[in-house]
C-alpha cells in the first residue's frame, strides 16, 4: 500500500499538515535519532499492532515514542489475558502496511474497522500528533484535532486512555 491514500483522505477531510522526509526508520530508536535534526511539533507516535491469543481481535496502540509499553496493562484494559503481536501477514490484511511502517494511519485501510485503537491520553493532549503516511520515510505532523477527525472519517472503536 502507499501513502496515496492518506493524502486523498487527508483532502477530502481538509486536514492541513506538514511533511517531513527522511531516511527509512523502522525502530523508534532510529525515529529518534532521526528526529534529532528535524523540528517536530506535538507527539510522536510508537505503534504497536497486536492480537488476542485466539487471533480473532486486533489492537492498535498508539503512544508516546518514549513511553514503555506494558502488554500485560494493554491487554488488561481491553479485557485479554495475554496479548502478542501481530505477523507481518495480518499486518498488511488489516492496515495495508509492512513492519517499520505501522502508523494509525494505517486505519485508512480497515475498511471493516476490525482494529480497536487505544491512543495514550498524552497524544491527544498535545497540538500536534506526528504519524507515518505508512511510509517510514515521511512523517506528517497533523494538528490532534485533525487526527480526531480522521478517526471519525475510518469510524472504527478507539478509546483515549492513559498508557
Amino acid at each position: 500500500m502507499t501513502s496515496d491514500k492518506i493524502y486523498k483522505v487527508f483532502e477530502e477531510l481538509e486536514v492541513p499538515f506538514v511533511q517531513h522526509k527522511h531516511e527509512a526508520v523502522f525502530t523508534v530508536e532510529e525515529s529518534q535519532r532521526v528526529a534529532e535534526g528535524i523540528a517536530f511539533r506535538g507527539g510522536k507516535t510508537k505503534n504497536l499492532f497486536l492480537r488476542n491469543k485466539k487471533g480473532d481481535k486486533h489492537y492498535l496502540v498508539v503512544i508516546e515514542d518514549s513511553k514503555r509499553a506494558d502488554l500485560k496493562r494493554i491487554g488488561g484494559l481491553v479485557g485479554e489475558s495475554k496479548l502478542s503481536f501481530a505477523s507481518p501477514e495480518r499486518l498488511e490484511k488489516y492496515l495495508g502496511v509492512t513492519p517499520g511502517s505501522v502508523s494509525a494511519l494505517g486505519l485508512a485501510y480497515d475498511q471493516e474497522r476490525a482494529v480497536q485503537v487505544l491512543i495514550d491520553e498524552d497524544l491527544m493532549g498535545s497540538e500536534y500528533i506526528n504519524c507515518h503516511p505508512n511510509d517510514n520515510t515521511k512523517t506528517l505532523e497533523i494538528f490532534v484535532e485533525d487526527f480526531k477527525k480522521f478517526l471519525e472519517w475510518w469510524g472504527g472503536p478507539y478509546k483515549v486512555v492513559r498508557l
